[in-house]
């Protein structure tokens, strides 16, 4: 029988499982600029952006973010995503990555907040 953890971390969430470096080097994390936001035309969850990955690469990502963010204050913000995730459909829309977003779920009403860059980068640019 396993015991519940004690100490400073006893309320924090159960972690995912230990992967390897060999795992986490599979991720093409890159900076990219938001271009355009919409709300999806099937989901009252879903915002649709258009990201710059830089040299003229532009890709789709589909995210449940229409809570907290009005798709028009994503416009222009530089973000981190994964650029090597394989296509999905999401409510018949293809979303071609994922952006970084952190959850606060100790907070009265759980909130998301986009993870963006404070410094200005060229969109591409790797995340290492």
């Amino acid at each position: 029988m396993s015991q519940a953890p004690t100490g400073p971390d006893a309320s924090a969430p159960p972690s995912k499982p230990i992967i390897t470096y060999d795992d986490f080097a599979k991720l093409d994390l890159r900076t990219a600029r938001v271009l355009e936001a919409t709300s999806h035309p099937n989901a009252d969850k879903l915002i649709c952006l258009k990201i710059d990955l830089g040299r003229g690469r532009q890709q789709q990502i589909i995210a449940g973010l229409r809570e907290w963010y009005p798709p028009q204050q994503l416009v222009g913000k530089d973000i981190v995503v994964v650029a090597n995730l394989a296509p999905r459909k999401m409510r018949g829309l293809e979303s071609q990555g994922m952006l970084l977003a952190a959850s606060d779920e100790q907070a009265a009403q759980r909130r998301v907040v986009v993870l963006t860059l404070d410094q200005p980068v060229p969109p591409g640019s790797p995340i290492s």
